[in-house]
C-alpha cells in the first residue's frame, strides 16, 4: 500500500521538476545567459525537493512542522506560477502548457495523502487483530439471530400445540352439550306427553287413589357439596314454610330455589327434597 500511494507522487514530483526547468530554461533563455536560467530553474527544483526531504525526514519520525510545510507549498506555487506564467505569455501551444501548469500542485498533495495515509497505517498484526474483533462480532450476532428465530419457531410450535388442544376440548364439549341438550329434550319431551301422564297414572293409582303423579327434573348444572345432616326432629309445614319464605327473601333480588336449599340444609335444618320442594311451591 505504502508503493501505491508513494510512487505516484514522486513520478508526479519528477515531472514537475523536469517541466518547471524546462520551461524556465524557455521563458529565461531568451532574456539572461542560459546559465544564469539553469541557475534559477534548479534553485527552484533544489528548494522544493530540499523541503520534501525535510518533510519527509520530520514524517518518519512522527513530528510535523508548520513553517517546513509553507515553505515546501511556497515552492510548488512558485513552480505552478511559473508554468501558468510560460502559458499565458507563449505564442504557441499556451492551452497545452496551461494544461500541465497544475502538476505541482497535485505533486504536492499527493505527498499530502501520503503522509495522511503513514499516519493511519497500521501493522498486519493489528489489521488481523480488527479482522478477527469483527469476525468474532459477525459470529455471534449470527448466533443471536439463529437463537432468536429458534425461539421464535419453537413459541409458535407451542402456541399452536395449545390452540390445537383447546379447540379440540371445545369440540368435545360442544358435543357433549349437544348430546345433553338433545338428552334433556327427549325428558322433556316424556314428561310432558300425554301418553307419560297415563302410563304414570296407571302405574301410581293402584298404590296411591287420587294422587296424580307429577315429574321433577334433575337440576342441571354444577353442584355444591353439602354438610353431613344431623338427626333432628322432623319440622311441621307451617315451621317449613316460615323457613323457606324467610331463607328466599333474606336477600334481594329473592333468591332461586337452589340457593334456598343450599342455605337451608347449610343452617343444619332438615327436610325431605319432596318436602322441601312442595314448601317452596307454597311459599312461591
Amino acid at each position: 500500500m505504502s508503493a501505491k500511494t508513494v510512487m505516484p507522487a514522486v513520478a508526479m514530483t519528477g515531472v514537475s521538476m523536469v517541466l518547471t526547468l524546462a520551461v524556465v530554461m524557455m521563458w529565461l533563455g531568451t532574456a539572461v545567459p542560459w546559465p544564469v536560467a539553469l541557475v534559477v530553474g534548479l534553485g527552484i527544483d533544489g528548494g522544493w525537493l530540499a523541503t520534501l526531504a525535510y518533510e519527509r525526514r520530520l514524517a518518519a519520525q512522527g513530528d510535523h512542522n508548520r513553517t517546513v510545510t509553507a515553505v515546501g507549498w511556497s515552492f510548488g506555487l512558485v513552480a505552478a506560477g511559473v508554468l501558468v506564467a510560460h502559458a499565458v505569455t507563449a505564442e504557441h501551444s499556451a492551452g497545452a502548457w496551461l494544461a500541465v501548469s497544475w502538476l505541482p500542485i497535485a505533486a504536492k498533495a499527493l505527498w499530502l495523502v501520503h503522509g495522511m495515509w503513514e499516519r493511519t497505517a497500521l501493522t498486519p498484526l493489528a489489521l488481523d487483530a480488527i479482522r478477527g474483533i469483527q469476525q468474532e462480532a459477525r459470529d455471534e450476532a449470527a448466533v443471536a439471530r439463529a437463537r432468536l428465530r429458534a425461539e421464535a419457531a419453537t413459541e409458535e410450535t407451542r402456541l399452536t400445540a395449545v390452540t390445537e388442544a383447546g379447540a379440540r376440548v371445545a369440540r368435545v364439549q360442544a358435543r357433549t352439550a349437544q348430546t345433553l341438550s338433545s338428552a334433556w329434550s327427549t325428558l322433556e319431551t316424556a314428561r310432558k306427553g300425554e301418553e307419560t301422564g297415563r302410563a304414570l297414572t296407571s302405574v301410581t293409582a293402584r298404590v296411591t287413589p287420587g294422587v296424580t303423579p307429577r315429574w321433577e327434573l334433575p337440576v342441571w348444572g354444577p353442584t355444591d357439596p353439602l354438610p353431613a345432616l344431623d338427626t333432628a326432629p322432623a319440622l311441621t309445614d307451617e315451621a317449613l314454610d316460615t323457613l323457606v319464605h324467610e331463607i328466599r327473601h333474606s336477600e334481594t333480588p329473592a333468591l332461586s330455589y337452589r340457593e334456598m336449599a343450599a342455605r337451608f340444609r347449610t343452617a343444619g335444618h332438615s327436610a325431605s327434597e319432596v318436602r322441601l320442594r312442595s314448601a317452596w311451591k307454597r311459599v312461591v
